[in-house]
């Protein structure tokens, strides 16, 4: 599986999920322009650890909620490679910018969360069509049970950005597979170097030792190498049938049955937790 002479642009690739995909796209030959909207010293990082996988790119800057912004950076994308050939939808605002339960939430903050999703995988494809080539690939970057469940109220704005989004790749899927380029969405179970790592330090624990005690079958959470891995699969050549799916990528999190206690599941235990 290669990417050898392919053109990627990841949005949000400065930090966490967003760099662990460049690096993977990197490792598999890809080039990529590496996007960030505050921390230049954090994307300059991401573009070393591109280069020392053998691979090169660029960094480029915008706010992802103004839509001349994507179109200006998609504008420096062609600029740069000329063409492009996968497309990853990544960046996310921070939580605080969004995160308030249905009951109060105001719409300045509702409407960031769209802006920030929806709206820019909208105008974001819509610009990249031109410039992709045939048998491109368009990935978005979601969290499936924020828009399958109610129970985590203060998510309400993104879980209904991020199910819009989702919509749209179906939508997209369609619309571009007489081209052979495909449009799917990854759902990361919670990762390591994520928007976990924003949540208060007790919070964090809590997180952790409730899927590694057995939430997530595999036992522990996902580090951003294992969605890179996945994006990496989705972008090779082998996977192009697969269009217009939603991949959970959490290690069997979306198995579990939240009506039941595990002990009534009996669950495995993974073989760390055993050790421990």
């Amino acid at each position: 599986m290669t990417l050898r002479g392919k053109y990627a642009l990841v949005t949000g690739s400065s930090r966490g999920i967003g760099r662990g995909i460049a690096v993977k796209l990197a490792e598999s030959g890809a080039k990529v322009a590496v996007h960030y909207y505050q921390k230049e010293d954090h994307a300059k990082a991401t573009l070393e650890k591109l280069r020392a996988c053998g691979s090169d790119g660029f960094v480029l800057q915008a706010d992802v909620c103004k839509p001349e912004e994507i179109r200006r950076m998609f504008a420096r994308v062609k600029s740069e490679f000329g063409a492009l050939d996968i497309f990853v939808n990544n960046a996310r605002p921070e939580v605080a910018t969004f995160y308030e339960g249905p009951m109060t939430i105001g719409l300045d903050m509702f409407d960031f969360a769209i802006n920030s999703q929806a709206k820019a995988f909208l105008v974001g494809v819509q610009e990249a069509v031109p410039m992709l080539r045939d048998g491109g690939r368009i990935i978005a970057l979601t969290y499936a049970p924020g828009g399958r469940f109610g129970s985590w109220q203060p998510w309400v704005a993104m879980g209904a950005a991020k199910a819009a989004l989702e919509v749209l790749c179906r939508y997209f899927a369609v619309a571009l597979a007489s081209r052979q380029i495909t449009v799917n969405a990854i759902s990361p179970g919670w990762t390591e170097d994520s928007v976990l790592n924003t949540l208060p330090e007790a919070v964090q624990t809590m997180i952790r030792n409730w899927h590694r005690g057995g939430w997530t079958p595999m036992g522990k959470l996902g580090t951003p190498s294992d969605i890179g891995n996945a994006v990496a699969l989705l972008c090779s050549a082998e996977a192009n049938w697969i269009t217009g799916q939603i991949l959970d990528v959490d290690g069997g999190a979306s198995l579990m049955d939240a009506h039941l206690p595990l002990e009534i599941q009996q669950v495995p235990a993974a073989r760390g937790a055993q050790a421990a």
